[in-house]
């Protein structure tokens, strides 16, 4: 007989003792195939019918209501003989039958270094009667007491954001609580929410750090990076990376073409700044070009139009600095196709991943759930799915992406076959075996997984006060078979409920099997070294030529919230990079980088962004809660860059190709070079976050990987650009004339 066959009825009540718990919610499974080396810890969840903004979504799965987390589930561990254990309910939290004031919805479990106790997110209480509407939020939690005999105890983390929603916990080298949080990026609550830059749905504003043994009112509360639409499953891996997926959707708002194409259907329109009282007028977008649909603003130009939008895997250290896409990997590296930004030159060209020459032969569209494997440090496994209608699950991928390794040496492989990736609508492939979310590699070289055998994306086929899901995800060791992974061995017999809500305005029942999600393995592991970026040799000479010392230079500009970005050559661009202009001069210099026979640009000034809070929707009489981020020159009051002739926001480039500015700390930026006009040559593509008295060094401009257009390294030399920024910087301030001289 299966595992299948034994399943077993699981109906939590409220315990009235420890011995009690300790017995009424051990339960085994004599036939569970499974056989693991650890305990695992992982949740269960209500199904969920919706998939836009829900708890398992791939965005906006921080919402805390009902409708989007329904409440009934709980925090299990599962010890390896096949035991299981109620942890929530075991410590007195939840309830089976009716959801009221005592009603939990759980995610996210992550293990201490210890193996001893563990973080998780939770939301408290549901509406105890029909149309009563009442605010929750996600909090973090800390448990202990995992042991089979243990008696589990769970605590509220203290000082963390009290009104936000906090998910996503984990533990830093330090022990401080790293997590992502909905809190506005500055704490104003009129911005809250931030909308995000797709559907201008509430998000997540970043990953934050915390260290809740701080006695203060927020304890010590950093913003890590600012994230316009989001981050999502952040981890630390054996190197000493915080590792997260990131949304990227740096493009122009949707809901505003929408708005100047079909007659204000959505109501959009902007902020005149990010205060509480600012006027509200038309909107305007200055950065980056028009989406491929505003055929109208793009006639008579020679933009092509911009369009992104992925799920990539992104890094950053645990104190924020460093931020970058995992080994600077791409849509060169990863993406079948995308399209060149301008048309008319021979230079300029779409992207086409099988006649590339490119190292990875398998296109990924986005990496969701990112987890490295312990048993090969250095090897990533991630799921690959759509946006919508799977609850982000799809296909398993695996990828090689240790520190050093070049992105344009990153290899992807299927785990399951590319078909259990997308909805199958018609007759499924054969070697279509369902979705799969969760990847979780064990220790002991196991690969777990949460599986459903549907291929279709899910819906409600029953009523709105009796649903009924499609989707029924388990969680199941995978077994490789014919070179691909298939699922193998129930981890537990079934977890069943019955349970009713408000939705507020319906009665909601469910009586049926709970979804397993968010596995994680109960054991120790050796705590990483602190992960920090030193200053290279090229800059460091700087300092020690100008007779500064970088410790007091990054105090000063900390002390004014703010950071130095550098780089040495922009010409320098990646090899593979050609869908935006790479035949570059310095205006008025000799350094250029040329290639081939298109066009040459010239370029003057690096031009800078920040993202603000600005863009409202449902007009400017009765607008919606929380705003949108929108790009707008770098205006930080703060910033004092060396003047120049270049357009608003800007600094210009050195002769050697060098470029040095302040920018505001703890807000996305984004920028472009320009020629000497302010025309736009080159833009970027994403936007990054630097932390108070960073000093970040890039290479070039777009980051070579293997090597640039010309077949030439990273550039090494000493920018020039630094030099004249450390020397402006002595001249114009006061404490920096002190602190260069030592006093």
């Amino acid at each position: 007989m299966t595992s299948e066959g034994w399943q077993q009825i699981v109906t939590p009540r409220t315990l009235s003792s420890p011995f009690e718990a300790h017995n009424n919610f051990l339960m085994k499974s004599l036939l569970l195939a499974a056989v693991l080396s650890n305990p695992i810890l992982f949740v269960t969840q209500v199904p969920v019918l919706g998939d836009f903004t829900t708890v398992a979504s791939t965005f906006g799965n921080q919402i805390p209501t009902v409708q989007q987390a329904p409440r009934g589930g709980d925090l299990w561990i599962r010890y390896p003989d096949g035991t299981t254990k109620n942890l929530t309910r075991a410590a007195g939290f939840g309830t089976s039958g009716m959801q009221g004031a005592n009603a939990i919805a759980v995610r996210e479990p992550s293990v201490h270094w210890s193996g001893t106790k563990a973080l998780f997110s939770m939301v408290v209480g549901a509406p105890k009667q029909q149309y009563v509407w009442k605010d929750y939020v996600w909090q973090i939690y800390e448990i202990t007491g995992l042991g089979e005999s243990d008696t589990p105890v769970i605590r509220k983390v203290a000082n963390q954001p009290a009104a936000y929603n906090n998910v996503s916990p984990f533990y830093g080298t330090d022990d401080r609580i790293l997590f992502t949080s909905d809190r506005p990026r500055s704490g104003e609550p009129h911005l809250y929410p931030q909308l995000d830059e797709y559907e201008e749905a509430p998000t997540v504003t970043g990953l934050w750090s915390l260290d809740p043994n701080v006695d203060s009112m927020h304890g010590d509360l950093r913003m890590l990076n600012h994230t316009p639409s989001g981050l999502f499953s952040p981890s630390i891996d054996s190197f000493g990376r915080v590792i997260f997926t990131r949304w990227d959707h740096l493009q122009r708002d949707q809901q505003a073409d929408t708005d100047a194409t079909e007659g204000g259907t959505y109501g959009t329109f902007d902020y005149a700044d990010e205060t509480a009282g600012a006027a509200r007028g038309a909107g305007v977008e200055v950065f980056p070009e028009p989406r491929s649909a505003r055929t109208d603003l793009l006639a008579g130009t020679n933009l092509q139009g911009n369009s992104i939008n992925h799920f990539f895997p992104w890094e950053i250290n645990e104190d924020g600095t460093s931020e970058e896409t995992m080994n600077h990997v791409g849509r060169h590296e990863l993406h079948s196709y995308f399209d060149k930004s301008m048309n008319g030159d021979s230079g300029v060209q779409e992207f086409i991943a099988a006649s590339s020459g490119r190292a990875n032969p398998n296109e990924v569209e986005n990496l969701l759930q990112l987890h490295e494997d312990p048993a090969h440090p250095g090897v990533y496994f991630a799921v690959d799915a759509p946006e919508f209608q799977t609850h982000g699950s799809g296909q398993i991928v695996r990828f090689g992406a240790e520190p050093g390794l070049p992105a344009d040496k990153i290899v992807v492989t299927y785990i399951t076959p590319h078909s259990t990736r997308d909805v199958i609508d018609g007759s499924p492939p054969a070697d279509a075996s369902g979705h799969y979310r969760d990847p979780l590699p064990l220790a002991d070289g196991t690969l777990l997984a949460a599986h459903t055998s549907e291929l279709r994306g899910d819906s409600n086929d029953g009523t709105r006060p009796a649903p009924t899901s499609r989707y029924a995800f388990r969680l199941r060791t995978m077994v490789l078979q014919n070179g691909v992974y298939v699922p193998g061995d129930l981890l537990t017999s079934g977890i069943q409920v019955s349970v009713s809500y408000w939705d507020p305005d319906e009665l909601v029942t469910w009586s049926g099997p709970m979804w397993e999600l968010n596995p994680v393995e109960v054991r120790a592991r050796p705590r990483p070294a602190l992960r920090t970026t030193p200053l290279e040799e090229p800059e460091a000479k700087i300092f020690r030529d100008e007779g500064v010392d970088p410790a007091a230079f990054r105090a000063n500009l900390a002390s004014r919230g703010l950071a130095l970005i550098v780089s040495r050559n922009v010409t320098s661009r990646d090899a593979a990079d050609k869908q935006q202009p790479y035949n570059l001069h310095v205006a008025g210099s000799s350094t250029q980088k040329m290639t081939g026979s298109g066009k040459v640009y010239d370029i003057a000034h690096l031009q800078l962004f920040q993202a603000d809070q600005l863009r409202g929707l449902g007009g400017t009489t009765s607008p919606r809660a929380g705003r949108r981020v929108l790009a707008r020159t770098m205006h930080d009051a703060a910033v004092k860059n060396p003047p120049t002739t270049g357009p608003a926001g800007s600094v210009q480039i050195a002769a050697d190709g060098s470029m040095a500015a302040l920018v505001p700390a703890r807000r996305a930026m984004s920028w472009q070079l320009t020629d000497g006009t302010g025309t736009p040559v080159v833009r970027e593509r994403y936007w990054l976050t630097f932390q108070p008295g960073e000093v970040r060094v890039c290479s070039a401009c777009h980051g070579v990987n293997s090597h640039d257009q010309l077949g030439a390294v990273a550039p090494q030399n000493s920018p020039e650009a630094l030099r004249a920024m450390l020397r402006f910087w002595k001249s114009s301030s006061t404490s920096g004339r002190r602190r260069a001289a030592g006093k």
